[in-house]
């Protein structure tokens, strides 16, 4: 029976429900030092004195290291423009200035306020336009002797830009019988994963281990390596079990400063973050403005559109730069526009570097182009539905890149699906008995699936169960623990339960490309199946000899091997395993797999590092909710999601990345946000100030999973766990703008802000 398609239980439940499965928090070995980072309690300003003797004396301290210690050279993901300690001055708060290895956690962090350190203040640049301003201060006044990683425009305080212009955009909007204009703005989201980042160190004989809860140990060991100026050989990373992730633990992060502290030391140092600290520091989802206008004809055809996209990359590049080209690929939504000119720019301001969060820019730029075309249908006069169905792309079509999207008409059968579910015309729009406002929206979405390799050896084991080894991390998923495991277990016609997969290790482990983008079960789930076809022709040479048949009649059939059309000639598994360690060894094989490159428009941007959207998936979103008059309060009563899935590998677990990627988007639509102060720093800092929202606040998602196989996923599967996330804000924005009669234009939708619009839409009606 196969268990492709069956909601098979995950591998590590068992280990997760009890508490036994280790963590990096976890990882205790023998003469362990702890550490603390001491960091900027300010946002901008010039180091005048560090001392550090104070600390150095304190007993059971046994070292504190500073910019003195750090590699004399700049590292980054696009732009090498990081130093591990602040040098001269520092560029936000919480930015590292020195670290300290004690006996224990507290006493190093006791340590660490013994620090002095006199920083000479200057006033931040947190604003995005004021950043820009021809006359402003440049965060990086060294910018042009910094070296690229990547090849990037970037120039002052831009750390990035992507810029694209098709020509005669001006000359379409002169004529055209509509211009609509909309500017949004979205707020910053703090990844609130349960597990803060942590590191064990080792340095052994002038090699380091790092043992890490990462969603992409091979980038923790390329990005280390980077930055401490070693070989590859010179680091191992040991993945352990992750407390969520959600796209913070993807770059290098805290990992270095325990390492400087082992390899002084010669003791394993661990470094566990307080969650303030973690919060400050996080390389959160950016800030951002979009500036949106569109061209429209008196028939309400999209005749051209004109993008501006601002991104706060905080004070260094990160992966920001990489980011604006979804600004670029994405401008248009799911709808067919004639001509698009898309400017996207990634700002350095003095706040903490943002970075990836699950659906990485695609949530604010999904928002803006939403709310936008709710406005271009109210100034055409057409309902919002009927509206965005006739717009919509279909097969043919393409993205602004040129990419031709030759499945796009899943798009129709997502806005039929929702529609069967909570008619349109029939979603309660009218005020409730009670007086509350009740309100309805939709948002479509077009997502791609990463592309980045990986890889996965099996190996059959002399009792007839399967070893699935792989460099690719479970970031809470079940990608692995239940995709992955079930993609191999069907290799052989076993059962799951038969099946154990590793932990991650850059040692034994081919490159993988990490937790991020839906990509695991997609890439590394074809890479299974390509080694499975491989292990099953060996598996067969072997049982061949002992079934005394020709290779080629001998099948592996539900966990045993036998000879086609006669039933009783067949052997377990664990006995030609057991056979060949005897004679030819141990069966395994090993496959890797990327997915192909997407054929585009050369040269259609400048300065577009992701080129198109693999693997597309399609989605339409549409929720309901009610809005207290006299509180301002918005509450989610209804959500409906139509998902593109290719197959349903695990159709459980596919329900619970629904949930929780709707989860997610209903705190960055209502509640979540970290507010920059005029300071620079952080207004929310811990979790009862940071309102990610409970049970009471999110209804039970309806979900319909839309199954068109891709001829290039395993057993047909496309990515998954990302786009539940990407169009849930822009949906409650404009159930709630219906809702109060008002435009929402910013993100999170704070009672206030419904409240001015109720009060300026009766104005308006006096």
């Amino acid at each position: 029976m196969s268990s492709i398609g069956s909601s098979a239980v995950r591998s590590d439940a068992g280990a997760k429900a009890t508490g036994t499965a280790r963590y990096t928090v976890d990882v205790e070995l023998p003469g362990m030092l702890h550490a603390a980072v001491v960091r900027s309690p300010c946002a901008a300003g010039r180091i005048g004195r560090l001392d550090t003797t104070a600390a150095e004396a304190l007993p059971g301290v046994y070292a504190v290291v500073t910019a003195a210690d750090q590699p004399p050279h700049r590292h980054g993901i696009v732009i090498d423009d990081q130093v591990l300690f602040a040098v001269d001055q520092v560029r936000y708060e919480g930015e590292p200035i020195a670290a300290v290895a004690a006996e224990t956690a507290a006493l190093a962090r006791r340590a660490a306020r013994l620090v002095a350190v006199e920083i000479d203040p200057i006033d931040p640049i947190v604003d995005l336009d004021e950043a820009l301003a021809d006359d402003q201060r440049l965060i990086h006044p060294d910018w042009e002797s910094y070296t690229e990683t990547l090849e990037v425009p970037h120039a002052g305080n831009v750390s990035g830009e992507v810029l694209s212009d098709p020509g005669g955009v001006d000359e379409i909007f002169e004529s055209a019988a509509h211009v609509v204009t909309d500017e949004y703005e979205v707020g910053r989201q703090y990844q609130a994963y349960l597990e803060v980042k942590a590191i064990v160190a080792e340095y052994d004989d002038g090699r380091f281990v790092l043992h890490v809860s990462h969603q992409f140990p091979f980038s923790v060991r390329d990005r280390f390596a980077q930055a401490m100026g070693i070989g590859l050989n010179d680091v191992r990373v040991v993945g352990h079990h992750i407390g969520g992730g959600f796209g913070a633990k993807l770059d290098l992060g805290i990992e270095p400063y325990a390492a400087l502290l082992a390899r002084v030391t010669g003791r394993p140092v661990k470094l566990v973050q307080e969650r303030t600290e973690d919060m400050i520091t996080c390389p959160v989802r950016e800030n951002a403005i979009v500036r949106i206008k569109t061209a429209v004809d008196a028939d309400g055809e999209l005749l051209a559109r004109d993008l501006d996209l601002l991104l706060d990359s905080g004070a260094y590049a990160t992966d920001t730069p990489i980011l604006c080209s979804i600004g670029m690929l994405g401008a248009n939504g799911a709808y067919r526009i004639g001509k698009t000119r898309t400017r996207a720019r990634s700002i350095y301001t003095n706040t903490a570097p943002t970075g990836a969060f699950r659906g990485v820019t695609g949530a604010a730029l999904t928002f803006a182009i939403e709310r936008h075309m709710d406005h271009i249908a109210e100034v055409v006069g057409a309902d919002r539905n009927e509206f965005r169905r006739r717009v919509s792309l279909t097969a043919g079509d393409t993205l602004p890149n040129g990419q031709v999207l030759d499945d796009a008409d899943i798009l129709g059968e997502a806005y039929d699906a929702v529609e069967a579910t909570s008619a349109w015309s029939a979603s309660p729009i009218a005020p409730a008995s009670d007086g509350t406002l009740r309100g309805v929206g939709q948002a479509a979405l077009v997502w791609l699936t990463n592309p980045l390799p990986g890889e996965a050896t099996l190996r059959l084991t002399e009792d007839g169960t399967l070893r699935l080894s792989t460099g690719a991390t479970d970031n809470g998923s079940g990608a692995v623990t239940m995709g992955l495991t079930q993609i191999a277990a069907e290799q052989l016609g076993l059962d799951p339960s038969d099946v154990v997969s590793t932990l991650p290790d850059t040692d034994v482990h081919g490159w993988d490309g990490g937790s991020q983008g839906s990509r695991t079960t997609h890439i590394v789930g074809r890479a299974i199946c390509e080694a499975g076809a491989e292990l099953r022709a060996k598996i067969c040479d072997v049982a061949a000899d002992l079934l005394e048949a020709a290779p080629g009649d001998v099948e592996v059939v539900e966990g045993h091997v036998g000879v086609r059309g006669v039933p009783d000639r067949r052997i377990t598994l664990a006995e030609v395993a057991t056979a060949a360690a005897a004679s030819v060894g141990s069966l395994g094989a090993t496959a890797s797999y990327t997915a192909p490159p997407v054929p585009f428009t050369r040269g259609c941007a400048s300065g577009l590092i992701f080129e198109a959207y693999p693997n597309p998936t399609y989605h339409v979103h549409q929720a309901e909710v009610e809005v207290d008059p006299v509180t301002g309060n918005v509450a989610v009563t209804r959500y409906v999601v139509a998902q593109e899935v290719g197959t349903a590998i695990n159709p459980a677990g596919v329900r619970g990345q629904i949930q929780g990627g709707v989860t997610q988007g209903i705190g960055y639509a209502l509640s979540e946000t970290i507010d920059i102060g005029d300071d620079g720093r952080y207004r929310q800092r811990t979790f009862e100030a940071y309102r990610l929202p409970i049970a009471p606040d999110i209804p039970v998602v309806e979900h319909i999973l839309l199954e068109h196989p891709n001829p290039d996923g395993p057993f047909g599967a496309k990515g998954v766990a990302e786009p539940p996330l990407v169009p849930v804000a822009a949906a409650i924005a404009n159930a709630v703008s219906n809702a109060i009669g008002a435009p929402i234009t910013r993100l999170p939708i704070r009672p206030e802000d419904v409240l001015a619009g109720l009060e300026a839409a009766a104005g308006g009606r006096s």
